[in-house]
């Protein structure tokens, strides 16, 4: 997995299309010393790099080491799984990463209680990513067994 730096979330937030995507798998994980994982799996595209061709979907991990706060709520009449859309914030020491949006007006900047007002968010001391490798089983041909 590949460390993201503070200064590195802006440009890791355009490398991807969150809006629209899924999320697969919240998967929390307690270490020793009472620390805690937040492991999620995503289903989002590309950003879009050339007018023409279609970005292409991207399984990607995300996993926030150090965890020190979290939510994960769903509420009646919400799509289960839908990303509306994601955002990353580093505040007093830690990375947000929200992935319900929220309203702000023009030129406003999100601050940490705007994460905190997320339905779907997790706050840790460093964020890990990675591209997953999906295999698509439905076109695989079996070797017929004689």
């Amino acid at each position: 997995m590949n460390r993201l730096n503070p200064a590195e979330l802006v440009s890791f937030a355009r490398k991807y299309r969150f809006a629209g995507g899924r999320l697969r798998r919240v998967r929390l994980r307690a270490g020793s010393g009472g620390s805690l994982s937040v492991e999620l799996l995503l289903t989002v595209r590309t950003a879009l790099r050339e007018l023409g061709t279609e970005p292409k979907p991207v399984r990607l991990r995300l996993r926030l080491d150090g965890v020190e706060e979290y939510r994960f709520q769903k509420r009646p009449g919400t799509a289960a799984g839908h990303v509306p859309d994601a955002r990353l914030g580093y505040f007093d020491g830690l990375v947000f990463v929200t992935l319900d949006a929220w309203g702000l007006d023009p030129g406003e900047a999100p601050k940490a209680l705007d994460y905190r007002a997320s339905d779907a968010y997790a706050a840790g001391r460093e964020l890990w990513w990675e591209e997953v490798e999906t295999r698509d089983t439905r076109h695989e041909t079996r070797d017929s067994e004689e």
